[in-house]
This record gives structure tokens, sequence and C-alpha cells, in this order.
């Protein structure tokens, strides 16, 4: 290791209990939503956003992809998700992500807004933002904004 990498490395390990944002944004996603009798049996079009307050762990990141939540696990299990089967309602689908992001516990907290495309022709989207924090971190997360 360089002594610039080493002192980098020092740096970051001053910076313990920081977090960082992992975002994704406008993922556009067939899913199969709603109450109404014309919505079931078909798949209709949904937008996805997330912000992820990740806390930064102990050790330093080391450049390694196994030391950070990764957005293409997130994005790959949120696919899943919506493809798994029908939901009633946006606030449900919302939740379940949520839930999902938050099974790595160094989520401290998640925003998902979940917006569903061709309700109305005179609307470009209708949906739900929700956000979810580990209860010891809500006085600590004023990062939602």
């Amino acid at each position: 290791m360089s002594e610039t990498e080493q002192h980098l490395v020092e740096r970051q390990a001053a910076w313990r209990g920081a977090t960082h944002r992992l975002f994704v944004r406008d993922l556009e996603l067939a899913g199969r939503i709603g109450v109404h009798a014309d919505e079931r049996g078909r798949s209709q079009r949904v937008r996805v956003n997330l912000e992820l307050i990740v806390r930064t762990g102990e050790a330093p990141l080391e450049d390694r992809y196994e030391n950070v939540v990764c957005y293409d696990e997130v994005v790959t299990a949120v696919r899943r998700l919506v493809a798994a089967g029908h939901v009633n309602l946006v606030e449900t689908l919302a939740e379940r992500i949520a839930a999902l992001c938050g099974a790595d516990p160094r989520v401290e907290g998640v925003k998902v807004r979940v917006e569903k495309l061709e309700v109305y022709a005179d609307a470009v989207s209708v949906g739900v933002e929700i956000e979810r924090f580990r209860s010891r971190s809500r006085t600590n997360l004023a990062h939602f904004t």
C-alpha cells in the first residue's frame, strides 16, 4: 500500500459512525398492482425510487465490493419482488421494498417511493412515499429532506 493510500485509510478510520446514501432513481418495472378489476390479471408500469442511509462499518472500505451495500443486489431484489405476484396497494409494495432493504443491518433508514404510471391520462403518476428507520437511528437521521 502506498503512503497516499495508507493516509486515506487512516483518514477513513477517523470517520467512524459516518453514513452514506445509496440511491436508485427511476427504476421502471412491469408489476401487477391494483385493487380495481381492470388492474387484475395484467401488468402496468411502476416506478421505484430508493434512498438508503447506510452506516459506515468499523473496518475501512478498502475498495472491496463485500464491504458495501451493493446497489446491484438491491435492484435485483426489488425486480424479483415486483415480479413475484399481484399486490393490491402501492403502500404494501413500498412496505415490502423497505423491509427488503432493511434486512441488511448496515441500513439505518430507507425512503421508498412507488408510483403507478398508467392510472390517469392527465397525471404523470400516482403513488406513495414512505420512510422507515431503525428505532435507534431515528433521531440521528435528518438525512432525508
